[in-house]
């Protein structure tokens, strides 16, 4: 989401006549995009901020801004006490950005952290000056009206709104046009996208006939509300990728039930099942917190085996850190120790990596269409690129390029990687029409 986000203030300053270089020392402006969803998140950010004061010194017209989640939460101690930053600006003050900096060369502070109940930007065009040229975010919707216990998102981003149809397919019809292959929608809820009669499903419908040689993915989808169409429509449409992210956070209904999480543990494998059954081969991931308020050993265990039981391709595992204004930080204790946390986290963990080699292991002698992302990060000789059900893969680098699918087999494994043969090069059109005939 914060990388979509950069791409929208790259447009709107680049707008304002301004151009996007290379590294912070050859700025004139610094803005720092920032997250609040854990605490890890918001470390970096200072530390990142205290490197950039060094800059400071060295060239006294520098500006230095903190934009995103962390702006509204923290905005007075990051101008006032740590006087690390000249410009706040929230998530939905983005275009207010020019004006602010503005006042900045005044030798005044300035601040935006207004939150809106219609701002989603849907009118700006996002410039892309990084990423690989082959995969790409669209932003549909921003804010989140879940509530869980343990999330900052909705008093840092507002209230759910959702981004025009219209203006969806627009820029995923820019981004066809520049040759990108692969787009992933972006919402803190995706299922609950609403554009007057159009829902989520009619979104990803239209998507996927933009361009049938553009591949989709999208996240964050909820448990709670999952749509039944939407799992049909990915099992027949070739484009839509058989990869969903589906995050559970605990695996005990005492524990999901503190979480504010409106589902239980059986209604979540229910609907696990209910994916398996009508997407054939379907990669799954997650979202698991280790050690919230309260968590017991035995909800720890009951996490352990949820994730057992699903067997995830991959799954993101935090231990909880507390967030401000949530109603966790009001109603509970951060009562589990850290050395508690970091324990059950780490079983969490290696359960998992041996759940994804066993798995990645099974794929062994199977084939897969590739998307080739760019070379491999420890050899120019080999390209990296990710199948269709969202697993990295490294094969031969012969004559292929970025942008291009390339079939491959799968010849051996890693917890976290497909190595392979290349097998040929050809499109995700051609690959999906023989295997149907077949």
């Amino acid at each position: 989401m914060n990388f979509a986000d950069s791409e929208i203030v790259n447009s709107i300053l680049i707008e304002d006549g301004m151009t996007a270089t290379e590294s912070a020392e050859t700025a004139d402006v610094i803005l720092v995009n920032t997250c609040s969803i854990r605490e890890n998140a918001e470390t970096k950010v200072w530390n990142r901020l205290k490197e950039i004061r060094s800059l400071k010194k060295t060239n006294n017209d520098l500006t230095v801004g903190v934009l995103g989640c962390m702006a509204e939460r923290i905005k007075d101690r990051i101008i006032e006490e740590e006087q690390l930053v000249d410009i706040v600006v929230g998530p939905d003050a983005y275009r207010d950005i020019p004006r602010l900096l503005a006042e900045v060369d005044d030798g005044r502070k300035a601040v935006n952290v207004l939150l809106s109940l219609e701002e989603t930007y849907a009118d700006i065009a996002p410039v892309r000056t990084t990423g690989n040229g082959v995969s790409s975010f669209v932003s549909i919707m921003r804010g989140c009206d879940n509530m869980c216990s343990f999330c900052v998102v909705p008093f840092t981003r507002g209230r759910e709104r959702s981004r025009p149809m219209e203006s969806i397919l627009k820029e995923i019809q820019q981004l066809s046009d520049e040759g990108y292959k692969e787009v992933t929608l972006l919402g803190q809820n995706v299922n609950s996208y609403k554009d007057g009669e159009n829902t989520f499903t009619a979104l990803m419908d239209a998507a996927s006939l933009i361009n049938p040689e553009i591949r989709f993915r999208f996240s964050s989808p909820h448990p709670k509300d999952f749509p039944d169409d939407l799992l049909h429509l990915i099992a027949e449409r070739p484009n839509l990728c058989n990869y969903i992210h589906i995050p559970a956070q605990a695996g005990s209904d005492s524990m999901l039930e503190r979480m504010r999480r409106p589902y239980t543990r059986e209604q979540y494998l229910d609907l696990i099942t209910k994916m398996k059954r009508i997407i054939p081969g379907l990669s799954l991931s997650t979202d698991i917190i280790a050690g919230f308020c309260g968590e017991t050993e035995e909800e720890h265990q009951q996490t352990m085996s949820l994730m057992k039981e699903v067997e995830y391709d991959l799954a993101y595992m935090f231990a909880y850190s507390e967030r401000e204004r949530t109603l966790a930080y009001r109603k509970f204790e951060d009562d589990v120790p850290e050395e508690v946390k970091k324990r059950r986290l780490t079983e969490i963990i290696n359960q998992q990596m041996e759940i994804q080699k066993q798995r990645n292991v099974k794929e062994i002698g199977n084939r897969h269409l590739v998307l080739v992302e760019g070379t491999s990060k420890r050899s120019d000789e080999q390209m990296s690129g990710r199948s269709d059900t969202n697993k990295i893969v490294i094969f031969d680098r012969m004559d292929f390029e970025k942008g291009d699918y390339v079939e491959v087999e799968v010849t051996d494994s890693t917890s976290a990687t497909l190595k392979a043969k290349p097998i040929r090069k050809t499109t995700l059109v051609e690959y999906y029409g023989m295997a149907v005939e077949a």
